[in-house]
């Protein structure tokens, strides 16, 4: 079993930064691939960015692609998502989510999941 608890979201400008983080426990074998994913109202969930074990990016969004960065700590424990030059359009619950084996963007691929942290850009 794996738990994941996200913390960071808040409210900023645009233009302004934040960095979530994903506090990762449980299996290792259960969360050798670590993403981000996003859901704005009304829109469907999305993939923003995911990392494998050895703190490769195996998948990105486009539309975040030179302001989002994803990585991870030493111990694998914690992922963490860096936003730069955000835009209102970013607004959304961001999630965290882990799998054993897929590494990509399809969020229905993701065996766990945590509850999600708001990000507001205005």
């Amino acid at each position: 079993h794996v738990q994941l608890v996200e913390s960071g979201g808040g409210s900023v400008q645009a233009g302004g930064s934040l960095r979530l983080s994903c506090a990762a426990s449980g299996a290792t074998y259960s969360r050798n691939c670590l993403a981000w994913f996003r859901r704005a109202p009304g829109k469907d969930r999305e993939g923003v960015g995911s990392i494998n074990f050895f703190g490769d990016t195996t998948y990105q969004d486009d539309s975040v692609k030179g302001r989002f960065t994803i990585s991870i700590d030493d111990a694998k424990n914690t992922l963490y998502l860096q936003m730069n030059s955000l835009k209102p359009e970013d607004t959304a619950s961001y999630y965290c989510a882990a799998a054993p084996f897929y590494c990509g963007g399809r969020w229905d691929l993701y065996n766990y999941w945590g509850q999600g942290t708001q990000v507001t850009v205005s």
